[in-house]
């Protein structure tokens, strides 16, 4: 068998030129493995358990704690946003008074008194003054343009002052924003309901609480105003809303009621005052104390110079001259004439009034302040020192326009008690000029005689009664004239029986006498009560001719905005009660109680006065009522808890104080003769007034006694009258 030849490769020479030697195989590169690291064996013991325990613990406390925070930022993410939607427009919250205002004009129709809440109007961050604008966020809020309506930094200063000055955290400084203070403002959006069985003032106290969840509360709401609202639209809610004392609410009505202005028109100092009343309005509101604002207005100067409101020039300038009150602030909001026109309106449009409303009245400035300078000036130079008598002045017009009123020494009040309209006081001799106009009425004349002598009187159920005059002496006959000038009681009770008690109380009480009459004979010597202000308008119908008067304050009555009246004067000219003539006499005998009778102190120097004393029993009460032939004053002095007066009678200080104040009244006023009939000169006759009781035999030989033995000469007896005068004191 033959082999198969075998296929072998043929030598080939190798390639020595133009030939690359064979690459030789790539070797495969292998990692490195890792070396192995060896577990640490777990602490044992019970270190390892502790460790493994706190591990475990914050760890858990990690994830409360975001999961917890994120809870709770979706919850106060959920109230802001709810807040936010229920929020009205900003216009709609910057007036939020549950009562409106009151505002009082002057004759003149100057503003001089305010009411209730007061608003003056809508002010914005832009039309606001920007000195105010600028005090009020450097004294309450440098950061207000920066944050979010909150300040984590402000509340952490509070509660560190807080606990340095020894309070609780929350209690004192609270770090409130501007926009948290109008959250409070806005009693976090729960408006006043009366029938919620709150007053205003327990509302209010509720909405400033300072617990925890409140305050959790209001930091809500602010941070969602600052979602709704833009910075100025928080801050003009803020400065529309805030209380800054002296019932203004907002700054319009600050400014107009301290600085008689606009809140755009105020000065770096007005504007620092206004801004320094946040803090506490009723203890900072320059009515209350203008030093105390002015010091208060400094520190906030001070605050808007360093935080670059204010050059230094300019804030030196506003220390040099701190702000002043305007007249009207000064007057204290009117006193007693505004207090009493706000008691005479109707109560719907005064004291409970929902709407802003305007009352025009009858107050004269200049009068006012005559009358208040003359008390003054009477307690200051002729009553002793220490001395707690009052003093009450009515000045009207003789339709019965009150012009002026001070109810107390105490002139700058406002709701004190006033004397000249709620004091309820015997009049004393003060009421006799309602019995010569009884008698002048039906016919007698100034110079008819009448008798003064001792004189008796059965009174049923009282027994006898015997009247004394003053001096304890007796004129004999005398004329109605001397009877009045010299004040005897006897001639006065004597006449009052022969015209008939009746008749004496209708003239009285068509005069304006509206309190209940004595039915007895005491009528003729004032036994009866009465206020001062219904005796000044009593007198004023003397001096208008014979007609009733009832006093009035109140002129016109509008709302704010409406240029008709709701309604007109309340008071002025009523009915005839005597004759002209019979008026006109009654003048006449009036001007001699001044010309030489009992009110001599009150006698003017450059023009013709008329009035009539009265001192009531015991001296309890003094009065002087007189009138010039332009205006009627009435003045009544005695203490509150009726304690008698020491030396003191109506021709003395009582006159003292009309003489000071109708001079200052008259200042620069020129002189009108008053409106008398003068009788013709008197002729001897015989008496043609007789008591009753005389026809009963019971004064005969008393009465011719009292002719023959008791006749003094009057200008020795008026000598020693005003010598004692000068001597008494209260």
């Amino acid at each position: 068998m033959s082999k198969k030849p075998t296929t072998r490769r043929p030598l080939v020479a190798d390639k020595r030129y133009g030939t690359k030697p064979a690459a030789a195989p790539k070797s495969v590169s292998r990692k490195k493995p890792k070396p192995k690291v060896r577990k640490k064996a777990a602490r044992g013991g019970i270190i390892g358990f502790v460790v493994r325990c706190v591990r475990f613990v914050l760890r858990l406390i990690w994830r409360l704690t975001w999961r917890s925070a994120a809870v709770v930022f979706l919850l106060i993410a959920c109230a802001v946003g709810y807040f936010a939607m229920t929020l009205p427009e900003a216009t709609a919250l910057v007036d939020g008074r549950a009562k409106g205002s009151v505002t009082l004009l002057d004759r003149d129709a100057e503003v001089f008194a305010w009411r209730g809440d007061q608003f003056g109007g809508i002010v914005t961050a832009n039309t606001v003054s920007s000195h105010l604008k600028n005090a009020v966020i450097a004294i309450e809020d440098k950061r207000f343009y920066r944050h979010i309506g909150i300040s984590p930094r402000g509340v952490a200063s509070a509660v560190r002052i807080n606990l340095r000055e020894g309070r609780g955290p929350l209690s004192g400084h609270g770090g409130s924003t501007i926009t948290q203070q109008t959250a409070k403002l806005l009693c976090l959006g729960q408006p006043f309901d009366p029938a919620a069985g709150l007053t205003e003032a327990q509302y209010e106290t509720e909405c400033r609480r300072g617990t925890l969840w409140r305050k959790i509360k209001e930091a809500v709401y602010a941070l969602a105003m600052e979602v709704k609202y833009t910075k100025d639209e928080v801050l003009t809610i803020y400065l529309n809303r805030a209380f800054l004392g002296a019932g203004a609410r907002g700054y319009e009505a600050a400014s107009q009621r301290y600085f008689g202005k606009s809140a755009a028109e105020v000065s770096p100092a007005e504007a620092a005052m206004l801004a320094g009343l946040l803090v506490a309005p009723s203890t900072y509101a320059p009515t209350n104390n203008l030093q105390r604002s002015q010091n208060r207005a400094g520190v906030v100067i001070d605050l808007m110079e360093a935080q670059g409101y204010l050059s230094a020039s300019a804030a030196q300038n506003a220390r040099d001259n701190p702000a002043q009150l305007s007249p009207a602030a000064t007057a204290r909001a009117g006193g007693y004439f505004a207090d009493w026109v706000m008691q005479s309106g109707p109560e719907f449009f005064t004291r409970n009034t929902t709407e802003d409303v305007i009352i025009r009245t009858t107050l004269d400035p200049r009068i006012q302040t005559a009358a208040e300078e003359a008390l003054a000036y009477i307690f200051e130079n002729k009553v002793r020192e220490g001395s707690k008598a009052e003093a009450a002045i009515v000045v009207m017009s003789s339709d019965g326009a009150v012009r002026g009123m001070v109810g107390g020494r105490a002139t700058k009040v406002s709701g004190a008690f006033n004397r000249a309209t709620q004091a309820k006081r015997q009049t004393g001799s003060a009421f006799k000029p309602f019995v010569y106009a009884a008698a002048l009425d039906l016919g007698r004349g100034p110079n008819d005689l009448v008798l003064d002598a001792p004189l008796c009187l059965n009174i049923p159920g009282s027994g006898e009664w015997c009247p004394k005059n003053y001096t304890e002496e007796f004129e004999g006959d005398v004329s109605l004239t001397q009877a009045l000038a010299e004040s005897l009681n006897i001639p006065a009770v004597r006449l009052s029986e022969d015209v008939g008690r009746a008749n004496v109380r209708t003239v009285a009480e068509g005069f304006g006498i509206a309190n209940d009459l004595a039915d007895g004979p005491a009528l003729a010597l004032g036994a009866s009560e009465s206020t001062l202000i219904e005796m000044t308008g009593a007198y004023a119908g003397i001096l208008n001719g014979g007609s009733s008067v009832t006093p009035y304050g109140l002129v016109e009555l509008r709302l704010q905005g409406d240029s008709e009246a709701l309604m007109g004067a309340g008071g002025g000219i009523g009915e005839r009660v005597i004759t002209p003539k019979a008026a006109g006499e009654l003048v006449y005998m009036m001007h001699q109680v001044v010309e030489a009778g009992t009110g001599g102190r009150a006698k003017l120097d450059d023009r013709q006065a008329a009035g009539k004393t009265g001192t009531t029993q015991a001296a309890r009460d003094a009065w002087f009522i007189g009138f010039t032939a332009d205006y009627v004053a009435g003045v009544w002095m005695g203490y509150d808890d009726n304690t008698p007066l020491r030396g003191v009678t109506g021709g003395g200080l009582p006159a003292d104080i009309w003489h000071e104040t109708m001079t200052r009244v008259h200042q620069g006023q020129p002189a009108t003769d008053l409106p008398m009939i003068i009788p013709p000169k008197p002729v001897v006759q015989e008496p043609v007034v007789q008591n009753r009781a005389n026809t009963q035999g019971r004064q005969g030989s008393q009465g011719s006694q009292g002719r023959q033995g008791n006749q003094r000469d009057t200008a020795e007896r008026l000598l020693f009258r005003i010598l004692g005068d000068i001597l008494q004191g209260n």
